[in-house]
């Protein structure tokens, strides 16, 4: 395991945010949803692509408040442009989404 600094830590943006649309990605390389996530007024909405479909459908997703890293830089995943990553906890194929367990605004740091 390599030791980050607070510095480094400081560094990675978490934010929180609610899932406005989510629609299944065939085109991507393992089993995947296009989600696009509300950040609040200063971040906006941005779009992801989650390796989600074990635990999540689609329909259920919509409204669910999440945790994602919103400064990492954009990254083409086949026709899709994946503009921050959703946190999970990752068993295998399963993945577990981090969200709070109560709802906060939309946009608030994680820290």
């Amino acid at each position: 395991m390599n030791n980050l600094s607070w510095e480094d830590f400081e560094k990675v943006d978490m934010r929180v945010g609610t899932i406005l649309a989510a629609e299944d990605f065939p085109e991507a390389r393992n089993p995947s949803y296009k989600l696009k996530i509300d950040f609040g007024h200063d971040i906006g909405t941005l779009k992801s692509s989650a390796q989600i479909t074990e635990l999540y459908g689609p329909k259920e997703l919509v409204g669910q408040q999440v945790v994602a890293v919103v400064n990492f830089p954009k990254k083409q995943i086949g026709p899709f442009m994946s503009e921050c990553l959703v946190l999970g906890a990752v068993n295998g194929k399963e993945v577990t989404l981090l969200k709070p367990n109560l709802a906060v605004k939309n946009g608030l740091k994680i820290s």
